[in-house]
């Protein structure tokens, strides 16, 4: 399919068929897909969880207000946010420019420390919200791909990030759960397959200037 073909056929499935599971090809395009997601900066302070464990989808099921999306799906992805977003995680970034780009030091110094004391000035919320940020950019890119590789999938806000968080011990990785998404293969009977897609038309939601 063209692209737009694909976005076409693509919808936030609610009825996946638990019978069904994904190729580990398919989930490695989508750790690929998320590594090379565009982030601020290119800071990447966001992490994927990749779940296939049925018990604990079933388990993370009460947690995601009944949606059983869930554990039906094939693999469950969460998208966490890294809790810690200091120079240590500038430094790091930095050093990855400096081996894989071979960029001089005299050149990455300036903005290095730019980016140091421009975050070292934000509060805990603000680097949350701003790595919150990251995690929509990353869902948004994953959607696409999904489409793209005939894969279901159905972006979830609805669920208890605090519950998730220790379910999965995403505390003491020094990360917190933002979305979730299931991915899989859409059941036969989900009376959503076959809905025409609910948008405003081009011209209502592009100003051309």
């Amino acid at each position: 399919m063209q692209i737009v073909d694909s976005l076409k056929w693509r919808y936030a499935t609610k009825k996946f068929d638990a019978t069904r599971f994904l190729e580990e090809t398919q989930i490695h395009t989508l750790k690929e897909a998320f590594n090379l997601t565009a982030t601020s900066y290119g800071l990447q302070p966001i992490r994927l969880v990749v779940i296939k464990n049925k018990a604990l989808q079933e388990e993370l099921v009460q947690y995601s207000w009944k949606q059983r999306q869930v554990a039906d799906a094939s693999h469950l992805l969460v998208i966490c946010i890294e809790t810690t977003i200091n120079s240590e995680t500038i430094e790091a970034y930095f050093n990855r420019v400096k081996t894989l780009r071979e960029t001089p030091e005299d050149i990455l110094a300036p903005f290095r420390n730019f980016m140091i004391d421009t975050f070292s000035k934000k509060t805990q919320e603000e680097l949350n919200t701003w790595a919150s940020k990251q995690a929509y950019i990353a869902l948004g890119n994953l959607l696409t791909v999904c489409a793209a590789e005939q894969i279901d999938a159905c972006p979830m806000e609805g669920f208890s990030p605090e519950k998730y968080d220790e379910v999965l011990g995403l505390k003491a990785k020094g990360l917190s759960s933002v979305l979730v998404l299931p991915v899989g293969y859409r059941a036969a009977d989900d009376m959503f397959s076959d809905m025409a897609k609910v948008r405003k038309s081009v011209a209502e939601s592009v100003i051309e200037m």
